[in-house]
């Protein structure tokens, strides 16, 4: 197969033109694909300062795509695609070469932009590229190729990014999953995956979607956030993660509740980087994202079905398997259906320090969900007996919340303390109390409610001390 073609090659089953150069925009050189009436024909003589030439922008694109086609054709068939290093210094000798044949008379800045979006079209994500190397953009969001919003701060805004047409984000998407053995096509229009920094990526296209195909990307940090770093984003406080270590040290099992958004994940991240380096750690997720840096990890990766419908393997299937592999913790990226009662089981059968996350408004509903989640695994078990189960095996439940100002805050660490009657009891050890807004920011401090866990003995067992009124102290 040429460079070209394993570069740009479609999607199986793409509509495209034949002939039609990749990457080529209709009217634009190397397409078969005719201009729309009128487009690139001038109204006025192009001299005046107000005459009815094309703009700026359109003239650079199609340019652009000229020379972009040009440096694909030119480049070295046999050249290793992996190596890109390699690839960038082709690309920029044979950019410069073609430039000096075309004669264009282009400004340093105009040269290395075009420079940067044709590199970036040839081995990277198109358009893509600059919002994912932005570390200020925490989410990048691809509805259909002309609209691109960005969530910076919480906020979102409208980028001025855009893609040529359909196929091109098609091409895209391809990009993203082809490298994980992922498929996206008619018959599987949904699909998650990840870029090689661990952001999750889900993507939807038509017939489902009817704007255009749809890219939703939740970055993540080449390098995880640290507790220093979500204290000084003002997510908890340090003496509430001194609480959170000690208890992830002595082996409490902790669900991580909240809407989507809200930062379980990172915040799972955190915790997890407090389990000692001499335990054996199995991760379970839908799409790897966690970012542990013991040395004693197994990353399971849930896979979905092949385009014959078979071959899946759910998160409940790695989670019983997980279990013959002597883990000593277990961490389940999100809990969703029936692998909570698994992990209810592992957690009450001596895989003590277990996490998960979950869904919930509240702590209260993240109990609520986890009945819900054990009856969707199938197994016809009265609700008093699945209540014993969730108040035997969950601790501690960490409440994660976007506010409306678009910050995250932990604002509640609720301790699970068993069962009265029916009901299952819950004591607040830390809660987030909000005094007002100002300027659109929500006020408010997080404090612990005076009330000391009943597994603080557990602390004294294995020899953690925590600071003297930790419990009874307002920040």
């Amino acid at each position: 197969m040429s460079l070209l073609k394993r570069i740009e090659s479609a999607r199986p089953g793409a509509a495209g033109t034949p002939g039609a150069a990749p990457g080529a925009a209709p009217g634009a050189p190397g397409s078969n694909v005719p201009a729309p009436p009128g487009a690139g024909t001038p109204n006025a003589p192009t001299g005046g300062r107000l005459g009815g030439q094309a703009p700026v922008r359109e003239s650079f694109r199609d340019v652009k795509f000229r020379i972009q086609n040009r440096v694909i054709q030119d480049l070295d068939p046999k050249l290793d695609l992996s190596n890109q290093v390699e690839v960038r210094r082709q690309i920029e000798e044979i950019f410069g070469k073609v430039i000096d044949e075309e004669g264009l008379a282009l400004t340093r800045a105009e040269r290395v932009r075009m420079l940067e979006q044709i590199t970036d079209e040839i081995i990277g994500l198109g358009p893509l590229e600059p919002l994912l190397r932005d570390e200020s953009i925490t989410e990048v969001m691809v509805n259909g190729p002309r609209q691109v919003y960005i969530e910076r701060s919480g906020k979102l805004e409208l980028t001025n990014v855009v893609f040529q047409n359909d196929d091109h984000v098609m091409r895209i998407i391809d990009r993203i999953i082809a490298p994980i053995g992922r498929r996206v096509d008619e018959s599987s229009p949904m699909v998650d995956a990840r870029l090689t920094d661990g952001s999750r990526v889900n993507a939807i296209i038509p017939p489902l979607s009817l704007v255009g195909p749809v890219v939703t990307i939740r970055k993540f940090s080449a390098s995880p956030f640290t507790v220093e770093d979500l204290v000084r984003f003002g997510t908890a406080t340090a003496d509430m993660f001194d609480f959170l270590r000690a208890c992830v040290e002595a082996r409490l099992n902790v669900f991580v509740s909240g809407g989507t958004g809200s930062g379980k994940t990172t915040t799972l991240n955190v915790l997890s980087s407090f389990i000692p380096n001499d335990e054996r750690i199995v991760t379970i997720e839908d799409a790897a994202e966690l970012q542990l840096r013991q040395e004693h990890v197994v990353t399971l990766e849930s896979r979905p079905p092949n385009i014959e419908g078979k071959g899946a393997v759910p998160i409940r299937e790695l989670v019983r398997n997980a279990l013959r592999m002597r883990p000593d913790r277990i961490i389940v990226g999100e809990c969703r259906s029936g692998e909570a009662l698994d992990m209810l089981q592992a957690m009450n059968t001596g895989h003590d320090g277990s996490m998960s996350t979950g869904h919930a408004n509240s702590p209260r509903d993240m109990l609520s969900r986890l009945e819900t989640m054990v009856l969707m695994a199938g197994v016809d078990l009265p609700l008093r007996a699945i209540r014993e189960q969730v108040a035997s095996a969950v601790d501690l439940i960490v409440q994660q919340s976007r506010l409306k100002d678009g910050t995250r805050k932990i604002v509640n660490i609720t301790e699970v303390q068993g069962m009265e009657g029916d009901v299952i009891v819950m004591q607040d050890v830390f809660i987030f109390e909000q005094t007002g807004i100002e300027d659109g920011k929500i006020q408010g401090r997080l404090k612990a409610t005076g009330i000391r866990p009943k597994f603080v003995e557990k602390f004294e067992v294995m020899g953690i001390n925590l600071p003297p009124g930790l419990f009874g102290f307002t920040y």
